[in-house]
């Protein structure tokens, strides 16, 4: 589907910044909508829908448990 969104998950990528959670999110909302950027009736949503699949994709990943992966915040 969107072949420049990275994996994020531990171990592949051990820290993730919200940057990068953005990036993707962005890179979804693009491929999904058809729009590199949106037109200025359609920006709140686009923009709204970026913050949306950004705050699951962290929810996502704060919540995934990957076996042998060391925890967030716990030494590996």
């Amino acid at each position: 589907m969107c072949r420049s969104i990275k994996t994020l998950r531990p171990p592949v990528m051990p820290e993730v910044e919200d940057e990068d959670i953005r990036a993707a999110a962005l890179q979804y909302v693009r491929k999904v909508s058809g729009f590199r950027a949106p037109a200025a009736h359609n920006k709140e949503a686009f923009d709204a829908a970026v913050e949306a699949v950004a705050e699951a994709t962290r929810t996502l990943l704060d919540e995934l448990v990957v076996k042998g992966a060391p925890k967030a915040g716990v030494p590996g």
